[in-house]
């Protein structure tokens, strides 16, 4: 397999996954456990299909995030004020354990890649379990913004899916599909946006030297993940609006148990 079809690999796996409900965290330490899959710079690879994702979620946001900037900056509307506070109450959580666990727990699923496996069933169980929530239409609280920051801050385990988690968590709460969704790819700009430029300063520090062959499939990886993740993004506010979440379910346990009895 060339080094360009690895990066768009890596690239079509962060968008797509990043907004589709299976984890891309998940199906990353799953396939580089069988491919090599752009093992060099690992660092500055993440930075760069992270941002490319969050790219898309504001491409698509992009009249949503212009209103809530405007109506914060002219003190016009308090629904756009409330808004923007509970992404931030929503983002505690996962700045918590993010600074504290993230590292030790990525170790560990690494290490033990079995248990990556066994979270894409859970994911796949709570997936299905969408089905039966009852169809109310709540609109947002701060305490639901809450329980989907701490569901948001679990996905930081490989094989849990941030959206698949934060959305069916709202969705638990009663919240309208649509909203559900907007939320849920709109909470995490905020942390990823944080976590980017952390990371961006990393690799800084490091004097990090690339040579063209790097930066050419740095560039694939991010258009890849950028035109997936526009993709998916749209399809999957259409996904959460029709409440057909349980089909990814099926997906993530049938790919779980795989990879389990191959692993285990």
């Amino acid at each position: 397999m060339t080094e360009e079809i690895k990066y768009i690999l890596l690239g079509l796996i962060q968008g797509l996954a990043e907004f589709f409900p299976i984890s891309s965290s998940g199906h990353i330490i799953l396939i580089s456990s069988i491919l090599d899959v752009a093992q060099e710079n690992p660092l500055l690879l993440s930075i760069t299909v992270h941002f490319a994702t969050t790219l898309s979620t504001i491409i698509v946001y992009r009249e949503r995030l212009k209103n809530m900037f405007l109506g914060i900056v002219r003190h016009e509307s308090k629904n756009e004020i409330s808004f923007f506070f509970k992404l931030l109450v929503s983002s505690f959580p996962i700045v918590i354990i993010g600074l504290f666990f993230r590292e030790n727990i990525e170790l560990v699923f690494n290490e033990f890649k079995y248990l990556v496996s066994i979270m894409l069933v859970v994911t796949g169980v709570l997936l299905i379990m969408t089905k039966y929530f009852n169809k109310e239409k709540k609109k947002i609280t701060y305490y639901h913004a809450l329980l989907m920051g701490l569901a948001q801050a679990v996905a930081i385990i490989p094989g849990i899916s941030r959206s698949g988690a934060t959305i069916s968590t709202a969705l638990m709460c009663k919240i309208k599909g649509k909203d559900a969704a907007e939320f849920s790819f709109l909470m995490v700009l905020l942390p990823i946006i944080g976590i980017t430029l952390f990371e961006v300063i990393m690799v800084y520090s490091s004097n990090l030297i690339l040579d063209s062959k790097q930066i050419q499939g740095l560039i694939i990886a991010f258009f890849t993940a950028l035109l997936s993740g526009l993709f998916a993004c749209k399809y999957m506010i259409l996904i959460v609006t029709n409440n057909t979440l349980q089909y990814f379910g099926y997906y993530c346990i049938t790919i779980g148990l795989l990879f389990y009895f191959l692993f285990f």
